[in-house]
């Protein structure tokens, strides 16, 4: 019996869920879209879809499953919900702000976080950074966060030169 994932984030698109879908299983290994669904006849009085056009698309991204649902433009993504993408390397780091933000506004673009072109906020973390905001000595935690604040891609090498009171 294939196992459903409990907690599954939905997100409301216009019309663009599957373009979404398809764009994000590019950046991320381990990725899928495993199902589309399409409006009918049914509810169409409630919903005004077009007949045939795509309702969700289910997909996963390096295993985490999403739903992207096209309920029109009644809602937009704003920034009190975002997806943080631990990163180990400056290599990831560089990858997924790159893919991500492509497309998306440079204004929103602050401390590791960023916007995409459908508007869904993402947080590209260095866990090398989680780390140092953790110890326990806040003299080099606090050096390391004055670093961040002033950079918009997080620089690994940087965090790590204010961490140790080098920068």
């Amino acid at each position: 019996m294939h196992r459903v994932q409990k907690l599954t984030p939905c997100l409301w698109f216009d019309d663009q869920a599957e373009e979404a879908a398809k764009f994000y299983c590019a950046i991320f290994d381990h990725s899928k879209i495993t199902g589309v669904t399409h409006y009918g006849k049914a509810g169409q009085e409630i919903h005004g879809r077009p007949e045939g056009s795509v309702m969700t698309v289910s997909f996963e991204l390096d295993g985490q499953s999403f739903t992207g649902l096209n309920g029109g433009p009644v809602f937009k993504f704003n920034e009190a919900i975002s997806f943080q993408v631990n990163c180990h390397t400056q290599e990831e780091v560089d990858h997924f702000w790159g893919r991500l933000s492509a497309g998306g506004p440079v204004e929103a673009q602050q401390c590791g976080w960023l916007k995409d072109k459908f508007g869904v906020s993402w947080q590209i973390v260095p866990v090398a950074l989680m780390h140092m905001m953790q110890d326990p000595d806040t003299a080099k935690s606090q050096r390391a966060m004055q670093a961040m604040l002033q950079m918009k891609k997080l620089d690994i090498a940087e965090l790590e030169r204010a961490f140790a009171g080098q920068s």
